[in-house]
């Protein structure tokens, strides 16, 4: 298939994350090779940097929540106030002195609040390294690829449990599988720490179950409500709140390691971590039996038997390869890459591709490489703050060195590091980003932007970043700057720049 010479402009800024100087010029032969080359079976790139994987995080974790159980005894110990005096007397003659002038539990308060921020400050990090990545990696299509499927099952860091395993879960779960079938994605993804804890799957018991019996816990259809709404099926898939119920019975015991199972002497940490699963799972996942809802299972129309671990697997499996998920996700993945309000024949097109591989991603990545609604020269999506950062970045030949001003610009301009407002992502429309207010924002940042710049031909970084989407009248805007920041700042807001 003939290219051409805009074509390597919009594989790098509709299928990839922006153009970097010269990249234009080096895509120019061959843009759709250039991305299908991108499809490979080990997934897409990875942050660089040395992260705690999801093991090393779930000790930490659990000795952060074996901490808040001991700083809780510490405050039940302490005098309550509007206690009598003489209570307060007896009781501090009886107990040990209170947290705030007990020096152990000063320290056991202080340890707790010192692992929060170390936790919380490696996650920062590594949200750093892969805005690093977004800015510098030459793989762009598969880079975007991979944020896509993130942002489609997404964890959020809005509750620190969940935001402690947002990096891992992202490198583990979803970068390694994004070229594989989906049922492996969502399935990892479902298994992961961080999304049993984003909604709160860990704490789900069966009613029947044996601990459900001694216990006056309850099931929660928090998980399970979201696989079948926003993971797989949708909203119009066909299933019933007695589905919903029925898939969250299947999946209790669906958890994660606690301190308890820890208290085994003599075994090294991580196999202790690893004891309390009664059937392998992937690492820092325990399937509990004895909080699992026992029974027969039927889920939109098929009944699946009582076998623990794998019933749960079984119905999201089927969930992953129905129809309706095949529909669903290819019109949301036409949405992302091409236009709000996607051409009907591009989604055929994904869904097509999705029904025949029986869900491989990489039949389906091919397909909207190879469709020709990828290719059309008008743009018609808008940034999201995230994109626009990076795609100046890469415009500008150069990276976010410091989580802070990274950190603060996203939260400025309304999506924050690994904090999606809720399960269903970040929103994907002009609507959500294209507003007053939030155009205000772009427009500082691109000042300050521009400000630290080192470069002096800003005329070369325009048609770099843009190749012939360069309009006349924003390349006559950015000759006519009375300073360089200002010409940056013209080519930063610029419709060519603003859209993908």
């Amino acid at each position: 298939m003939a290219s051409s010479p805009t074509d390597a402009a919009i594989a790098l800024t509709r299928l990839g994350l922006g153009a970097s100087p010269g990249e234009i010029d080096r895509v120019a032969a061959d843009p759709r090779g250039w991305a299908t080359a991108q499809i490979r079976p080990q997934g897409a790139p990875q942050p660089s940097g040395q992260f705690a994987d999801t093991g090393q995080r779930v000790a930490q974790y659990v000795d952060y929540q074996s901490d808040a159980g001991q700083v809780r005894r510490d405050r039940r110990a302490a005098p309550q106030v509007g206690a009598t005096p003489a209570s307060v007397a007896a009781e501090t003659a009886q107990t040990a002195p209170a947290p705030d002038t007990d020096p152990d539990a000063v320290a056991r308060r202080e340890a707790r609040q010192a692992a929060r921020r170390e936790i919380t400050q490696d996650t920062a990090q590594e949200f750093l390294a892969r805005a690093q990545l977004s800015a510098t990696t030459d793989d762009g299509f598969a880079e975007r690829w991979a944020l896509f499927w993130a942002n489609a099952v997404t964890v959020s860091a809005v509750k620190f449990a969940s935001g402690a395993f947002v990096g891992q879960y992202e490198r583990e779960a979803i970068r390694p599988h994004v070229f594989g079938r989906f049922e492996d994605l969502v399935l990892a993804a479902e298994q992961h720490p961080a999304m049993l804890l984003y909604l709160d799957q860990a704490r789900s018991v069966g009613p029947d179950s044996l601990a459900g019996a001694r216990r006056n816990a309850g099931l929660n259809e928090n998980l399970a409500r979201e696989m079948m709404e926003l993971h797989t099926v949708g909203a119009d898939g066909g299933y019933t709140q007695a589905d919903v119920t029925e898939l969250a019975r299947a999946l209790t015991g669906w958890s994660i390691p606690t301190a308890r199972d820890q208290r085994q002497p003599n075994r090294p940490r991580r196999a202790r971590l690893m004891t309390a699963q009664a059937e392998p799972g992937p690492d820092g996942f325990v399937f509990r039996a004895n909080v699992h809802e026992p029974g027969v299972r039927t889920v939109m129309g098929k009944t699946y038997p009582a076998a623990g671990l794998a019933q749960g697997q079984a119905i999201l499996r089927d969930l992953a390869r129905h129809p309706a998920t095949a529909k669903r996700l290819s019109r949301r993945l036409a949405a992302h890459f091409v236009a709000d309000d996607p051409p009907p024949a591009l989604v055929a097109r994904l869904e097509d591709a999705w029904t025949r591989s029986g869900g491989d991603l990489a039949q389906v990545a091919r397909a909207l490489i190879d469709a020709p609604e990828t290719w059309t020269p008008q743009p018609a999506k808008i940034k999201t703050p995230y994109d626009f950062v990076v795609s100046t970045h890469r415009a500008l030949g150069t990276r976010p060195q410091r989580i802070q001003p990274l950190r603060q610009a996203l939260l400025d301009m309304g999506q924050p590091p690994f904090a999606a407002p809720s399960p269903e992502g970040w929103p994907d429309a002009a609507a959500d980003w294209a507003g007053p207010d939030a155009l205000v924002k772009r427009l500082n940042w691109s000042r300050t932007a521009a400000d630290l710049a080192q470069t002096a031909d800003t005329n070369a970084v325009a048609v770099a970043a843009l190749g012939p989407r360069l309009g006349d009248r924003t390349r006559l805007a950015i000759a006519r700057a009375e300073s360089r920041p200002e010409a940056l700042t013209l080519l930063f807001m610029s419709p060519e720049f603003q859209r993908r």
